[in-house]
């Protein structure tokens, strides 16, 4: 979505939004940081991110990455910076072409800073000279595919001090192309209101974000000021003094003078705020609490669907998805990132075009085996392994292989049934409760446009040993309610779907739309996602050395046990399966905790038994088995047959 409509419709509804910038780090785990972070912050809800294009556009292959990952992989509508310097046309070109691929609408064009080694700014051969040409030609390459944004001055800039001849050159700007403007950072508020004043009377009506810089630490805040030559009111320098050497202190009292400020030109009439995040996050998010614009726990105000949509080329209409990559996002996005055509109010045969590999770039088991030991520590018995999950449960593990994000606010419902589960050892990886007719602002479970409801199945996934299997597989099938899929790593599949065909695990009815059926559960989907879930599994067994018990417990953990996922059918009947103003006519979906009951007296056998080591061959493979279910593998199991009612 193109920014200035964005602002535009903000301006008209009189809803506060706010954005954040982002530069290329310089070392690879900078980058890897700053993605967790863009990661994190997503949750905030800007309307937008912009990312920088550095000076002499040194970085640029980073900056299209970064645009690429944040558009694609986090579905931040994402800006990209363009400037002149050093860039000639085909450099301009390519860059272009890698947002375009990227999705991304939105390029803020600038004349940009002369490289360090130079103290003069020079266009380059074939290159542009100022940012309006920079404009022109991309509006006319590339018509209204792009929103083009400019940069203005408020208190001047480094070659020209002349504040009236800047707006002069910023209307030049506008008139070749420009749809919206981002200003430089500045403190003092006043002089900013009286310049989107004088901006007004020389009939520039097209949206203006301020940029803000929040207050990090006070040497850095000085520094900056200086750099760009920032007016710094007296009082903020007054009250900042005293505490100068404290850092948290700084902070505190700069989250007050910042938002001071913000609240100033919010009341002034404009109502989006630019934060140059500097690629932290703790200072900015400290001044959108004091504004009252996120909430304190940093959950999202409002979600378009249950699972964060990617904003990539042609996914912006996506809006079905497996539920089996509820917590690995960057996975799924990047598994069918080759799809020709992506899942539009229904899923359809998902045999073609085929899941990705699994050597894919961002697929495999996130960190060293070095941090992954540090995190989940080196288990030797089943229960060892399951105190992990239950630790995750707790809060007192960040992550887990299957889940790259922590518990969520709505597994509180069904926490206490899941930590019985794991503490019997039965290993939980996904799982969501019954949810009956809820509003869609509801702040936890709810998602889509206002006024609408919504509804999710219960639903469980996790490892069962195969000495369990049977009995499980025949307690589900006894529940006409219930519907499971139970697959080993050799694709030993077990199922009572009536069909291969979707079956819709979370849907929403909203006045005036279809009905919305978003996660599904599906058979060729789940087998793609077996295949990763083991190799997971695999891969955190590989972060141990080859003569460890966790090795070889973790290891035959994932030869032997089996991925099970249980849901209740859909029993509800709809008003109007096309369109629908009103609720469901069924409303029986308050079953949260069915599904554990199919549990009761199961325990798996031998927790306590340590992990031998085995004998471990030359090419590395071993033989030996753990609590006695080797029997059971690679389709040897008695339930051999596919179930079916």
């Amino acid at each position: 979505m193109h920014i200035s409509e964005k602002l535009s419709q903000a301006q008209k509804t009189g809803e506060v939004g706010f954005s954040f910038e982002f530069f290329p780090p310089k070392t690879s785990q900078g980058v890897q940081n700053l993605y967790d972070r863009m990661d994190r912050m997503h949750d905030l809800g800007p309307a937008f991110v912009d990312v920088t294009w550095g000076a002499g556009g040194n970085l640029s292959e980073l900056t299209c990455e970064m645009v690429n990952v944040a558009q694609t992989t986090y579905g931040l509508e994402t800006c990209m910076h363009l400037t002149c310097t050093d860039m000639p046309t085909e450099k301009v070109d390519n860059a272009l072409q890698e947002a375009y691929n990227a999705g991304c609408t939105n390029i803020l064009a600038l004349r940009g800073d002369p490289p360090r080694e130079q103290e003069k700014w020079e266009a380059v051969e074939g290159g542009f000279r100022y940012a309006k040409d920079l404009v022109t030609y991309i509006k006319k390459k590339y018509g209204d595919h792009f929103d083009i944004g400019v940069a203005g001055y408020p208190e001047g800039c480094d070659d020209n001090k002349d504040v009236d001849q800047l707006i002069d050159h910023l209307k030049e700007k506008i008139e070749v192309g420009g749809t919206f403007v981002v200003t430089q950072m500045f403190y003092d508020v006043d002089n900013f209101i009286k310049w989107v004043e004088k901006v007004r009377a020389r009939g520039i009506t097209v949206p203006i974000v301020p940029g803000i810089m929040p207050i990090q630490t006070h040497a850095a805040f000085l520094r900056r000021a200086k750099w760009m030559n920032c007016r710094v009111p007296e009082e903020w320098l007054t009250a900042l003094e005293p505490v100068k050497n404290d850092d948290a202190a700084v902070r505190d009292i700069g989250r007050g003078l910042v938002a001071k400020m913000c609240q100033r030109i919010i009341d002034s009439g404009v109502k989006n705020l630019h934060f140059y995040t500097m690629n932290l996050a703790q200072s900015t998010k400290m001044v959108l609490e004091e504004l009252n614009l996120v909430s304190a726990d940093g959950t999202p105000k409002q979600r378009a669907l249950p699972w964060r949509q990617s904003l990539g080329l042609n996914r912006r209409e996506e809006d079905v998805r497996p539920i089996f990559w509820k917590n690995r996002n960057k996975s799924y996005v990047a598994r069918t990132q080759d799809w020709d055509e992506f899942p539009n109010g229904r899923w359809g045969d998902a045999r073609s075009p085929a899941f990705g590999h699994l050597d894919t770039y961002g697929i495999g088991l996130k960190g060293t085996n070095e941090q992954n030991i540090k995190l989940w520590g080196s288990p030797t018995t089943v229960r060892e392994v399951a105190s992990i999950f239950l630790a995750f449960l707790n809060k007192k593990v960040s992550s887990l292989p299957w889940s790259e994000t922590g518990l969520t606010a709505e597994a509180e419902e069904i926490k206490s049934d899941l930590l019985e589960l794991n503490g019997r050892g039965f290993l939980t990886i996904n799982s969501q409760p019954a949810v009956t007719g809820i509003r869609s602002s509801d702040p936890i479970h709810g998602w889509g446009p206002h006024g609408g409801y919504c509804y999710q199945k219960a639903y469980l996934e996790l490892l069962v040993p195969p000495s369990l299997i049977e009995g499980l597989l025949e307690r589900i099938s006894e529940d006409e309610t219930m519907t499971f899929y139970a697959v080993n790593k050799a694709g030993d599949l077990h199922t009572n779907a009536p069909t291969d065909g979707p079956n819709a695990v979370t849907w929403g009815v909203f006045p005036g739309k279809e009905i919305v059926q978003p996660t599904i559960v599906e058979t060729i989907s789940f087998l793609a996602w077996k295949d990763e879930a083991f190799k997971l599994g695999s891969d955190w067994a590989r972060c141990y050395p080859i003569t460890t018990p966790s090795r070889h417990l973790i290891n035959s953990i994932m030869e032997n046990w089996y991925l099970v996922n249980i849901g209740e059918r859909f029993k509800c009947s709809l008003v109007d399966r096309k369109r629908a103003d009103r609720k469901l006519v069924d409303n029986d979906f308050h079953r949260s905790h069915e599904i554990f009951k199919l549990f009761k007296d199961l325990e798996v056998p031998d927790m306590d038994n340590p992990m031998e080591v085995p004998n471990v061959t030359a090419n590395g493979e071993s033989h030996a088995t753990h609590n006695g279910d080797s029997k059971l593998t690679n389709g040897d199991s008695k339930p051999s047959q596919r179930l079916s009612n």
